[in-house]
């Protein structure tokens, strides 16, 4: 019998600025600045079994605690795979999409 794999998804959004200190490219220079996005998330974590391992809601809102309490609101110079990557090796998860305004963005995956 062919084993499943099994992966619960939260999505949300998360208001907050950052900044792209090293920008070197003259159309985008606005960038070198603070500013700020509403950044959408989608989060897929691997669960073992149909009653998961971990419950959904709670997922999301562990996700969203800890950025309030280690970012504040203010990402600093974090690009969006930056955050993708620390979402995703915080909470051991498969795959994380963090996009701008919900229009661009980064994957990053397992």
């Amino acid at each position: 019998m062919e084993t499943k794999k099994k992966l619960i998804v939260v999505k949300f959004q998360y208001e907050a600025v950052h900044q792209w200190k090293e920008c070197n490219i003259k159309e985008v220079s606005f960038l070198k600045d603070k500013h700020r996005h509403i950044f959408y998330f989608e989060v897929h974590k691997e669960v073992t079994h149909n009653n998961r391992d971990i419950e959904i809601i709670m997922f999301k809102r562990n996700i969203l605690h800890n950025l309030d309490r280690v970012f504040l609101h203010d990402f600093k110079n974090m690009s969006c795979e930056d955050i993708a990557e620390y979402i995703l090796d915080t909470y051991k998860c498969d795959y994380v999409q963090v996009l701008e305004d919900n229009e661009n963005g980064a994957i990053v995956k397992i």
